[in-house]
This record gives structure tokens, sequence and C-alpha cells, in this order.
């Protein structure tokens, strides 16, 4: 009772001064600090309580709107200002992190023409390929991802993560999907005008494994919409919601979306419904049959 928390800590002597400087009648004081919590009270503790839960279980990362669509989820009807009050009153506020990564844009070194021109179908494996990179948040900083496309089953044959945006990210990927694919012909490989696709040392891996160079036009994302697509996915359906504790848990995530659910699992609309591998082993037989 409010009444017995006072009165124990202020004493009567107290009370009755502060009765007197807000010109009330103790008796209607004390009539106050007994009366019941009005329902909006109890409700809004009660709902508190499920902010909290649902705040701590985001790793304490979510703000007053991811929190109102997971009340609403658990079937709750209040408003996303409602939610903002509670919080804001408690102090619960949403994990910002960092800002996006920014970098000095400098001189182009080596350009190429788009060969790939927005032509994403292509009929056999090892026909072209489309790479790109992408930045995951976690508490020790982000983690880059660069990842090789196979438009033909729009499977990931090669992927790489480093803290950094350095070249060996991107070079690492090729290198990984050069290995697995063993490529017999030329391959066109689409990009952007990154820096790390117009170095020196990208320009002089392509050449030396007989890899062509397509470049998106500045500045259109369309032109690279494959790898993308992908990343998007890649967000929505593992990194949504989460920020990883460090580098090592984020890779291991991106590592087991990627081999063990995305190429083998995942349908994939573009392959009639069927997962990128899956796709490839069905083509390989038909091939094989002819």
């Amino acid at each position: 009772m409010r009444y017995a928390f006072i009165q124990a800590h202020l004493g009567q002597f107290a009370i009755r001064n502060l009765c007197h400087m807000m010109q009330v009648h103790r008796s209607g004081y004390y009539a106050w600090i007994k009366q019941p919590k009005s329902a909006r009270r109890k409700d809004d503790e009660r709902l508190l309580g499920l902010i909290k839960q649902l705040w701590l279980e985001s790793g304490c990362v979510y703000g007053y709107r991811k929190i109102h669509q997971d009340l609403r989820e658990l079937g709750e009807t209040c408003g996303p200002n409602r939610v903002a009050r509670l919080m804001r009153k408690t102090g619960l506020k949403a994990q910002v992190g960092y800002g996006k990564p920014q970098y000095k844009s400098g001189k182009v070194a080596i350009l190429a023409d788009n060969h790939l021109n927005q032509d994403f179908d292509v009929q056999e494996p090892n026909q072209a390929w489309v790479t790109d990179i992408a930045y995951v948040r976690t508490y020790e900083g982000w983690l880059f991802l660069a990842v090789v496309i196979d438009l033909f089953s729009r499977q990931v044959i090669g992927w790489s993560m480093q803290p950094s945006m350095h070249v060996d990210l991107v070079l690492n990927a090729l290198m990984m999907a050069v290995w697995r694919r063993k490529p017999k012909g030329e391959v066109l490989v689409h990009s952007d005008q990154g820096s790390q696709y117009t170095s020196s040392d990208w320009q002089t891996f392509l050449k030396s494994h007989k890899l062509v160079c397509s470049m998106s036009r500045r500045g259109n994302c369309y032109d690279n919409a494959v790898a993308k697509s992908f990343f998007q996915l890649l967000k929505r359906e593992r990194i949504k919601r989460k920020t990883y504790k460090d580098r090592e848990e984020a890779r291991r995530d991106i590592f087991n979306y990627i081999e063990m659910f995305y190429n083998p699992i995942r349908l994939h609309g573009y392959n009639d419904d069927l997962s990128p591998m899956e796709f490839e082993r069905r083509h390989s037989v038909k091939v094989g049959s002819v």
C-alpha cells in the first residue's frame, strides 16, 4: 500500500507539512494514497511486462515500432504511441548500432562495358556469374560478405567474409567459385564499379582464368539485381532482427544459411520451385540423357 510506504519513510510530521504545502486535508490525502490502482494503470503495468520481455528477447535492440509489431502478433491492440510512452518512461531504447559504413569514392581505375546488360536468363551453368558485397552489423563491428552467384541456377558458388572491404574479400570469393566450378570455357563475371572490382588485382585474376569482365552502369542497381535479390533474402530470412555479438557468430550463421539451407534446400521461384543445387542436378541428368 502506498500509505504504509509513505508513512514509513516520511513520518506523520512530514505528511502534515506535505498536506499543508499542497493545501489539501490529511483525510483526503490518506484516501488518495489508499485508493486502488486504476484499470488503465494495471493494464499499463501488464503491457510493460510484455514490452520488457520482447525487448530482452530481441537482445535489447528493438525500438518501439518493432516491439509494437510483436505485440500485435501476440494479439495486443495497443497503439504504437502507447508503446513508445511506456518504453520512454522506463528507459528502454532501440540499439542504434553503427552507422552505415562510409567510403570515399576514389578515382575509378579500370572500367568494363556492361556485357550482361540485365540478361539474367542463361541456359547453361558457368555462362554468367554475378558478384557483389554486403555488410552485416555485429557488436564487434562490420562484417563484409562477398558472394559469386551462377545466374543459371542462382546458386552461391563462391563467398568470402572479412572485417574490411579489401580487394582480397572479392578475390577469395571468386577463387572459391573457380575452384568449385572449374569452368572449361569463358565465363562472364558481372559486378558493379566498386574499387575492389576496378582494381588491377581483380582484372589480372579475371584474365588469367579466362573470365570476361562486365560492369554495371554507375549508380544503376538494377544491372546487378540478382545479387541484390540474394542479399535481400539473406537479410530477411536470417539476419533480420539480429545483431550478432561478434563477427565469428555472424560467419557461422551466414555459412549455415548459404551452404546448409539456401543452396541445397531453399525453393527458388526462378528454378520452378527447386533449390539451386537440385535444379542443376536435374539439368545435368537431362543433358546426360540426351
